[in-house]
């Protein structure tokens, strides 16, 4: 059974936009990339023509990943109620016991995740703690270096 893949609606538009994208356009640039490379001659030493046949292999797989993950998408709505909860589109602030460190997150779907931009999902560790909570809730973080405690310092849209 294929994983559900939970995603906003604006990324599943994304995927579907890039999908359209690699059938079409891509396609036919590979399909050019190998008619111009079987022009070169013998096929068995035709370094274009294998390079070619490659970067189709690829484009082929992407869209067959992507097929997957659009059909096995859930798409996730910020929760409807209580603006204080901790839900999907939530910005938190979390403070760290051990250290007093404040970090700032917001939680989003598996494939929007971006760590640098401070975006993690409800499945990451610190995602899986803090879901529908609320500002003032002390936590237990299981991460892989141990159990942390954070306290939600606050919760926004």
């Amino acid at each position: 059974m294929a994983k559900v893949l939970k995603v906003t609606k604006e990324k599943l538009e994304e995927m579907k936009q890039e999908l359209d994208y690699l059938k079409t356009t891509r396609n036919d640039e590979v399909a050019e990339q190998i008619k111009i490379a079987r022009g070169y001659g013998d096929l068995s030493e035709n370094a274009e023509y294998d390079e070619a046949k490659n970067e189709q292999g690829k484009l082929w797989s992407r869209i067959a990943e992507l097929e997957a993950e659009i059909q096995n998408a859930e798409i996730i709505e910020e929760a409807a109620g209580s603006e204080d909860v901790v839900s999907y589109g939530s910005k938190i602030v979390i403070r760290f016991e051990d250290d007093d460190d404040e970090e700032e997150y917001t939680i989003v779907g598996t494939r929007e995740v971006d760590p640098a931009e401070g975006k993690i999902s409800d499945e990451s560790p610190i995602g899986k703690a803090v879901m529908k909570h609320r500002a003032g809730d002390v936590v237990t973080v299981d991460a892989p270096s141990g159990r942390l405690n954070c306290t939600i310092v606050s919760v926004t849209r």
